[in-house]
C-alpha cells in the first residue's frame, strides 16, 4: 500500500509539472459545453421544458462536460511514455510490487479528477446552474466522476500495456465519443427514437450521465444512483483486475 501511495504522489506531481497535459481536459469539455448551450438554449427554454426542472439548458448539458473531462485517461498517456522510454522496465526491476505501478496511476487519475470536476462545476455555476441535491449531492457527483475517470483510465492503461504504443493508446481514447453520442446527451432517454433509446439503454455511460443529471436537476434519486453504482463497481473491479493481471504477465 505504501508503494502505491508513493507512486500516486509521483504521478500527481508529474501531472502538475506538465500542465499542458491538463489543458485539453478543461478546454475541450468546456468548449462543447458553451457551444451546446448556444445551439440548443433557445430550443429548450427553461419555461415550457419540463425535463429542465426549472433550470436552463446549461444544467442539462453539464454532465456531458463532466463525463468528457473524466474520459481523457491521462494516466495511461504518462504510462505509455514510460513504456516507450524504458522507465517502465526499470520500475518493474525494482523490489516494489508490480501492481503498485498500475494502481498508483489509477489512484492519481481519481484524485486529479476531483479537481477537474470541481473546476467545471464552478464554471457551470457561473452559467446559472444549481446543484439541486445540495453539498452532499455535489460530493456524490465528484465521487461518481472520479470513479468513472479511474475506470476509463484503466481501460486505456490496458491498451498501453498491450500495444506498448503511444499512437494506439491515444487512438483508444476516441472510443469514448461513440459511447457519448449513444447516450441521452441532448434530450432525456424517453424522447429518443426507439432505436436510439435501445442503444442508450445498452450503453453503461447512460446510467452515469443520468445519475449526474439527476443530482443537478432533481436531487438524490436512489434508483438512479443505484444503477450508476452497479456500472461503476463492475467497471472498477474489471479495471483493477485486468490491469493487475496485465502487469503481472508483462514481459
Amino acid at each position: 500500500m505504501t508503494e502505491t501511495l508513493v507512486l500516486t504522489r509521483r504521478a500527481i506531481v508529474e501531472g502538475f509539472r506538465s500542465l499542458e497535459s491538463l489543458m485539453p481536459v478543461f478546454f475541450i469539455p468546456l468548449f462543447f459545453f458553451v457551444v451546446n448551450i448556444g445551439q440548443a438554449g433557445k430550443i429548450f427554454p427553461r419555461e415550457g421544458t419540463p425535463f429542465l426542472e426549472g433550470q436552463s439548458y446549461a444544467a442539462f448539458s453539464l454532465p456531458t462536460a463532466l463525463l468528457t473531462a473524466a474520459s481523457f485517461g491521462t494516466a495511461a498517456l504518462f504510462l505509455v511514455e514510460e513504456i516507450e522510454g524504458g522507465y517502465f522496465d526499470k520500475l518493474r526491476a525494482t523490489p516494489i510490487p508490480r501492481h503498485a505501478i498500475v494502481l498508483g496511476r489509477l489512484l492519481s487519475e481519481a484524485l486529479k479528477n476531483v479537481l477537474v470536476t470541481t473546476v467545471i462545476v464552478i464554471v457551470g455555476l457561473l452559467f446559472g446552474v444549481r446543484i439541486e441535491s445540495g453539498p452532499l449531492g455535489f460530493l456524490i457527483l465528484v465521487a461518481v466522476m472520479s470513479v468513472w475517470a479511474t475506470v476509463f483510465a484503466g481501460f486505456m492503461q490496458l491498451v498501453a500495456m498491450k500495444s506498448r504504443s503511444a499512437a494506439a493508446t491515444n487512438s483508444a481514447s476516441f472510443i469514448f465519443f461513440p459511447l457519448l453520442f449513444l447516450t441521452p446527451n441532448f434530450v432525456p432517454r424517453d424522447q429518443l427514437t426507439r432505436p436510439m433509446e435501445i442503444a442508450a439503454s445498452c450503453n453503461p455511460v447512460t446510467y452515469i450521465m443520468e445519475a449526474a443529471r439527476s443530482l443537478i436537476l432533481e436531487g438524490i434519486e436512489g434508483d438512479t444512483l443505484a444503477r450508476c453504482a452497479v456500472v461503476l463497481v463492475v467497471g472498477m473491479v474489471l479495471a483493477i483486475t485486468l490491469n493487475v493481471r496485465a502487469i503481472n504477465h508483462y514481459d
